[in-house]
Order: C-alpha cells, then sequence, then structure tokens
C-alpha cells in the first residue's frame, strides 16, 4: 500500500473517550478511498440504549449518510477490538475494503476468533484482514476498564 496512514492512534482516543463514558472501550475511525476521515466514533449501547450502538456500527451508519451509499467500497475501517459477528456481518454488507483491529477478543469476536463470518460462503464480501495493530493499547484498556468494573 502506497501512503498508508494508520488511524489506529484516533481510534484508541475514541476508545478512551468511551470508558471516560462508562462504555465498553471500543472506537473506530472509517476513513473514505481518498485518506478522509468519514467517521470517528465509539461504542455508545449505554448512552443511546441500544444495543447495536457498537463503535463499528456507528461509523458505518456515519460514513454511509456522508457518501450518499450504503456501499463503502474502497473504504478502511479501523477498530480498538476485532469485531463481534454482526459488525462482522455489516463490515461485508457495507463492503469495506480493509479492516485494521487491535485487540483479538476469543469471548465474542466474529473474524479471526468464533464463527468468522468472512469465512462463510454466506458473506457477500471479504476484506482485506489487519489485526493486531496497537493490539497492546487496546489490550491494556479493555483489562483496565473491566478490572475496575469488579
Amino acid at each position: 500500500m502506497t501512503g498508508f496512514n494508520s488511524h489506529m492512534d484516533s481510534a484508541l482516543a475514541e476508545a478512551q473517550s468511551a470508558a471516560k463514558a462508562g462504555e465498553v472501550p471500543v472506537g473506530a475511525v472509517l476513513v473514505g478511498p481518498d485518506g478522509t476521515v468519514l467517521a470517528r466514533t465509539r461504542n455508545r449501547m449505554r448512552e443511546l440504549k441500544d444495543p447495536t450502538a457498537h463503535a463499528e456500527m456507528l461509523a458505518i451508519r456515519a460514513a454511509c449518510a456522508a457518501l450518499g451509499s450504503e456501499r463503502l467500497t474502497g473504504c478502511d475501517l479501523y477498530v480498538t477490538l476485532e469485531p463481534c459477528p454482526a459488525c462482522a456481518g455489516a463490515i461485508s454488507a457495507a463492503r469495506i475494503a480493509r479492516l485494521y483491529y487491535g485487540a483479538a477478543d476469543p469471548k465474542s469476536g466474529g473474524v479471526a476468533q468464533g464463527p468468522r463470518i468472512f469465512d462463510h460462503p454466506q458473506a457477500h464480501h471479504k476484506p482485506e484482514v489487519y489485526g493486531g495493530i496497537g493490539e497492546r493499547e487496546a489490550s491494556e484498556m479493555l483489562k483496565a476498564f473491566f478490572a475496575n468494573r469488579r
């Protein structure tokens, strides 16, 4: 990839914002084909009282609105935690080109763990997937968040 610019630091800042708001610290940034940031968001399930208000879902919705399309062809998604199966399904449906995620999610992940949504023949689209970007920072933030809840 020529001129690659990671947006994981911005996703991590969104995750930190989520933690401060009492949400599970997950942040996401969706970038257009030209490198323009289309959406920056965080988990907002408690705030919005919406079980689908995951950072990835909110970023996809905002980017689709910004582009005026249900397809995000050529776009990149940066998220601090491996997407769950529902978010992976939305990523596939939106035709996102590349997924970059930080920490693996052995309990609820849907990409490299669990059901591995993109490997199913029913998946409409399989993005390029790059895991482990910002993994240490994302994992530490999640561990600290849940340690404080216990």
